[in-house]
Formats: C-alpha cells, structure tokens, sequence
C-alpha cells in the first residue's frame, strides 16, 4: 500500500522543481534540491549528482554529504564507477552489492564501503538523446531499490533534465557554457564556504553545509551569493552562527 503521506511530498517536490523552472532558477540550488529531495522522499542514505558542460566535462553540482561527493569525485576522476556508466549510456544502472564488483571497480568499490555504502542506484538526465547527467542513490544497504523508488527518481530526474535542456535551447552556445561555468564557480564558491564555516564554527563539513543554508532560507539570500560574500569577507561565520544561535534560542 502507498504512502499518502509520502505521495503527497512527491507530489509537492514536482511542483516545487517545476515552478522554480518556470520562474528562473540558480543551477546549483535547484540540483541541491533535487539530491534533498531524494534522500528525503526515496529509499537513500546520501545522492549525488553530476552534470555535463556544453564540451562534455562532468563535475559534480551537488551531493547530500562529503560521502557522496568523495565518491562523486573518484569516479570522475578515474572514469570508472557505475554513475559514470550510467551517464555514458544513457541507461539506468542499478548496482544491488557494490561489493561484488571490485573487480569491475577496483577503486569505487572500496571507497563505497569505507563510507558505508553497499549499493548504488543512478538513473539518467536524460532526453531523448541527450543525456547531460546523472543523478546517483547511495544505499547503506544491499539490494535493488523498490521499483516505485526507480520510477520516483527517474521522474525526478526528468524534471530537471527537461528545464537544463529548455534553458540551453533558448541560448547560443555561448551562453551555455558560459552559465555552466558560473553554476561550477558557484559551487567552487560553496565549497570555500563551507570550509570556512566548519573551521570557526568547529564543526564538520556536512554540519557547515546545512548551517549555510539554513541561513539562506532564513535571510532569503540566495545561497550563492552567501557563500560569494564569506569567500570575499563581506560576512563572517561567526555572525551566521550567532544568527542562527539566537533565532534557535528566541524560538
């Protein structure tokens, strides 16, 4: 039997995406969006999501938790791992014990383990035939992820792909690239960001990342433009943790 509850929050995650395409979006926030939604809604314990540039460079845009992202990197790095895979053909990859396949991945399926993943489920960007990433489940346990959570983050998934693709098609090529590589500096920026946040806030850095956007939410400031503004010392971390601490205490 369905959970309404969790139908219902499907439902508003839908229209969430489809309104931020609609109204003009920040790349970066609405892919950290898509991950969020992910872990929150389907059968995960962190996801990734990895996105091509106008010459077919991927790079990782957002990630639930350091985890995720170390395994993110290694494979692009490498040019092995069951994302890529799934990137490159366009296809589904579903992955049930991560380590069974160390002979596959001599270097992925190590790593998963060390941080406590057992199986890895990535579903395509996908359209028609254009794939310009893919979108990647870390489950902390063995075995296929139900098939209404495969339909779920595939739909997900189409979402975005189909608002990134409406965006370039309305753009010369130029402009493509151009507002991907400022999507990558903006999550250059949040990675610096963050950093700085763990360092004085004496906290980790998946700690960091929900403090800043924690904040975000609160200011109404585009998490971008925070990170931009710590990076260029036009905001400190202390005042974002004091904010945070004081509207902790006041509620």
């Amino acid at each position: 039997m369905s959970d309404p509850t969790r139908e219902q929050r499907l439902g508003e995650a839908f229209v969430t995406l489809a309104d931020s395409l609609v109204a003009g979006y920040d790349v970066v926030e609405l892919m950290h969006y898509l991950v969020d939604v992910s872990v929150e809604l389907l059968d995960a314990a962190a996801a990734g999501l990895v996105l091509a540039d106008g010459r077919d460079r991927l790079d990782v845009l957002a990630s639930t938790s350091e985890r995720a992202q170390l395994l993110e990197i290694l494979q692009i790095r490498t040019g092995r791992g069951p994302c890529l895979e799934c990137y490159r053909t366009g296809r589904a990859v579903s992955i049930p014990d991560i380590a069974a396949e160390a002979i596959r991945w001599p270097q992925f399926a190590p790593l998963a383990a060390e941080q406590g993943f057992k199986s890895v489920h990535a579903v395509p960007m996908r359209l028609r035939d254009s794939t310009i990433g893919a979108l990647n489940l870390f489950r902390s346990q063995p075995g296929e992820l139900a098939e209404a959570d495969r339909r779920a983050a595939q739909a997900l998934a189409d979402v975005a792909t189909i608002g990134i693709l409406q965006q370039r098609a309305t753009q010369d090529s130029s402009d493509v690239n151009e507002n991907l590589e400022i999507a990558l500096n903006s999550r250059v920026a949040i990675e610096q960001a963050k950093g700085i946040v763990a360092q004085q806030g004496s906290m980790n850095m998946d700690a960091a990342f929900a403090t800043l956007r924690r904040y975000a939410v609160q200011q109404k400031i585009p998490l971008t433009t925070l990170a931009q503004q710590l990076v260029r010392q036009e905001r400190t971390a202390d005042d974002i943790v004091t904010t945070l601490g004081s509207s902790a205490s006041s509620g």
